[in-house]
């Protein structure tokens, strides 16, 4: 991982386009520089992508979900607000894989689906992300941290969200953390927006996101050390919880095995200035099974039967 980093604050030193891909363990980067990208690889960002003209799924496809049990569901988080109740953490971001049957190879989706951020490693698995992990840019680092999801065909349903005491408490935790986290590489960190909605489109039905933007003011050389910079703050708040270490071990614990690269972080260098998301509405490939991985937030408050219906809500393809 020193490798790694060094190779980092190196490129971007030297302003030298690159793409970075970060597993939730931080066990498996991926670096390449943007001139040498390998054969399949694909990424987008609002700014950038790797690829040529889209290539749209125009015939009818298949995709069914085979979701976890509630029962299997229901163990982990069990286990989960065990820790809670005992104080060891005060929000842990319970996920689980959801098998899915369809007809559609990697690059298909990559190019069916929208979304903010996109990436697909080939043979492993495809992302179409919404969140933004930090952005840098003008010696300011910029994070919006997503928590709090709702069907957004529901009566009222932005009301419903914002309102609900929960959702705001587990918002409010998550905010807490990431103003943490940015205060140890920056100075001057604010939240500039608390508690906004995005609407997203699926082939289901629309949701609802509640995000905020928090920021702070980068050192001087931050160019020369953006490698730790970036380290420092995974894995990312939003996608593992309060207090961190502590909710690791808990996620260990409550989880099938390893995320891998769900969850991780894909970071985009342009030569000035850094764009990265947070690897979530991801779809991995093992051997011939396709594993949609999802999950919400658990916190004191939580609900099986809510939590429940978020992960299935979360299985979803951005398909406008």
């Amino acid at each position: 991982m020193n490798n790694v980093i060094a190779e980092v604050n190196r490129l971007t030193t030297e302003g030298t386009p690159f793409l970075l891909v970060i597993d939730f363990e931080l066990q498996m980067p991926l670096l390449y520089e943007i001139s040498s990208l390998p054969a399949g690889l694909m990424f987008a960002t609002p700014r950038f992508r790797s690829h040529g003209p889209a290539r749209p799924v125009t015939r009818s496809f298949t995709f069914r979900r085979h979701p976890p049990s509630k029962e299997s569901y229901s163990r982990a988080f069990r286990n989960v607000m065990v820790e809670i109740r005992h104080g060891n953490s005060f929000l842990v971001n319970l996920t689980l894989p959801t098998p899915i049957e369809t007809d559609l190879a990697l690059a298909d989706i990559y190019h069916l689906v929208t979304a903010k951020y996109k990436c697909c490693i080939p043979d492993k698995f495809v992302c179409f992300s919404p969140e933004i992990f930090v952005q840098i840019e003008g010696g300011r680092i910029y994070s919006y941290p997503m928590k709090g999801t709702i069907d957004a065909t529901l009566p009222d349903a932005a009301h419903r969200i914002l309102a609900d005491p929960k959702e705001e408490a587990e918002h409010n935790t998550i905010v807490d953390l990431i103003r943490n986290d940015l205060s140890m590489v920056a100075d001057d960190v604010r939240v500039d927006r608390f508690r906004y909605l995005d609407r997203i489109e699926t082939r289901g039905k629309p949701l609802l996101q509640v995000s905020s933007q928090i920021s702070g003011r980068l050192p001087a050389d931050h160019r020369s050390r953006l490698g730790e910079i970036l380290f420092t703050l995974l894995p990312a708040g939003s996608v593992s919880g309060a207090p961190k270490p502590a909710t690791l071990r808990i996620i260990r614990e409550s989880e099938p095995g390893p995320r891998g690269y769900y969850t991780g972080v894909m970071a985009y260098f342009d030569g000035q200035s850094l764009d990265s998301a947070v690897l979530i509405r991801f779809i991995e490939k093992r051997g011939d099974q396709y594993l949609y991985r999802s999950g919400g937030g658990i916190t004191f408050q939580s609900d099986l039967d809510a939590e429940y219906q978020e992960l299935l809500d979360k299985v979803y393809l951005p398909i406008t």
